[in-house]
């Protein structure tokens, strides 16, 4: 089974790494560039953003985990992890690893009070709608040629999106009993190994 890294500054990592070790994944936590050694694929959670980006900074990660992304390395970014991923941003952030043709907007439905639940349609996925956890989260708002969009609110804003081993998500999948994007994660990384 795949060697899974999660990043491990700040925000829901060990929830990643609980799902993911009930699919029989390796889950090291990634806090310093040694970790990144031996990686089939690295998620970035949920967290606060401008204090990842930071963290990522003193602890010496933020070149590694570009030069990964800029490699094609497999990388999943939910909600702050997404914000992390995109090339561009709202103006409300500090810019992280730049490497998704999207543009996000942080904290695009409110405060935490404004969290919410969605049904999703995710092709990808299948059957039945994927119930997803909306917390502070972000929106994409746009989308260059080369990426996928996986799911979409039933406006239509985009919330879950691929490009070529980057997938970023608007939500949380770590927080919901419905492990399909953790498993849809580990088939894309075995599929490209």
């Amino acid at each position: 089974m795949a060697t899974i890294g999660v990043l491990a500054l700040q925000g829901d990592f060990r929830e990643h790494r609980e799902v993911l070790e009930r699919l029989g994944a390796t889950t090291p936590e990634v806090r310093l560039p040694k970790d990144l050694e031996g990686l089939d694929g690295l998620i970035i959670p949920g967290g606060e953003s401008t204090a990842i980006v930071r963290l990522m900074g003193t602890s010496h990660l933020f070149e590694p985990l570009r030069k990964l992304a800029d490699d094609g390395f497999p990388i999943w970014g939910t909600c702050a992890g997404m914000i992390l991923l995109a090339k561009r941003l709202d103006g409300t952030g500090i810019p992280g690893l730049q490497a998704m043709d999207i543009a996000v907007r942080r904290n695009a439905f409110g405060r935490q009070v404004d969290s919410f639940e969605a049904d999703l349609h995710v092709s990808a996925l299948g059957d039945p709608p994927y119930r997803a956890i909306f917390i502070r989260a972000p929106i994409i708002e746009d989308v260059g040629p080369a990426v996928e969009v996986l799911a979409r609110l039933p406006d239509g804003a985009p919330v879950a999106a691929r490009q070529g081993r980057l997938l970023a998500t608007a939500f949380h999948p770590e927080l919901t009993p419905d492990d399909r994007f953790h498993r849809y994660f580990l088939r894309e990384v075995a599929r490209q190994a």
